[in-house]
């Protein structure tokens, strides 16, 4: 694989992820409805079969403009979204960490917060299954980080840094008696901790919370000015329950691939003031 030009690569982990993408869709619609996996896909409008040709992503959904060859339904363009974020994000972590076992390791990983994320924007809840395999999978590959030497102190010190955080949320939503934040949130906070470790788990919670303000308060701004834009947004009021996995996720994804460090960009701005 080191030996194929760069921009080959790149094409060839995109749409590794967009296929698997396509699988997540898959698992987002059918978790928790009795439905197998097996179960051929049909249209949500008209019940049909798809065939192959309907299934391919990201091109399916573009060739039949985002509706059913049947019924012409429309297509819900989550699916094209999930797809090409999928894709995204394993070439992201394909140039962070190579195309080894790592990279495998974390387009698993990021496969599932992809799942819990929309699940969450679906449903408002995050399966204790989910949050379980991003805890087993953090565990996975902090361990083989530190292989041998797996009781090093760093490695005890990372472990702290998936307590720290599932305390971290954990406690607002004691405070709160979950108002502000769902238990599912801290035990997802487990895993992700354990992975930006004790140097970055400051940004991750911090990140998570701003993420959080900055989008709901726009979608609120959007929403109250000018409609002439055509989207469709969420109504959001200040005491409205806004699903929180897809802003730690963001935070996640920010400060595990690329590293960004709130204490290190508040200095740097500081400096440049003055």
């Amino acid at each position: 694989m080191e030996l194929l030009p760069q921009s080959l690569l790149m094409s060839i982990v995109f749409c590794f992820g967009v296929a698997f993408g396509s699988f997540a869709n898959v698992v987002i619609d059918r978790m928790n409805t009795g439905k197998s996996l097996n179960d051929r896909s049909r249209c949500f409008s008209c019940g049909r079969t798809l065939m192959w040709y309907e299934l391919v992503p990201l091109v399916s959904f573009l060739a039949l403009k985002g509706r059913c060859y049947n019924c012409r339904a429309n297509i819900p363009t989550r699916f094209f979204l999930v797809e090409l974020l999928s894709g995204a994000l394993f070439v992201w972590a394909s140039w962070v960490f190579g195309v080894g076992i790592e990279f495998l390791l974390a387009a698993t990983l990021l496969l599932i917060l992809i799942i819990i994320c929309v699940y969450d924007l679906r449903h408002y809840i995050i399966p204790d299954r989910l949050s379980l395999l991003v805890a087993v999978l953090a565990v996975v590959i902090v361990s083989a980080r530190a292989w041998p030497d797996l009781w090093q102190i760093n490695l005890l010190w990372t472990f702290l840094s998936g307590i720290l955080g599932f305390a971290a949320y954990g406690s607002l939503w004691v405070i709160s008696k979950g108002r502000w934040i769902g238990l599912g949130d801290a035990k997802l906070a487990f895993g992700l901790g354990l992975l930006v470790g004790l140097h970055l788990l400051f940004s991750f919670v911090v990140l998570s919370f701003w993420l959080g303000a900055l989008i709901s308060l726009s979608v609120i701004a959007l929403r109250q000015g000018t409609t002439s834009l055509g989207l469709t947004l969420p109504r959001l009021t200040m005491k409205s329950e806004v699903p929180f996995a897809p802003f730690m996720i963001a935070a996640f994804l920010l400060t595990y691939l690329g590293h960004v460090d709130v204490l290190v960009l508040t200095y740097h701005v500081i400096s440049s003031l003055f």
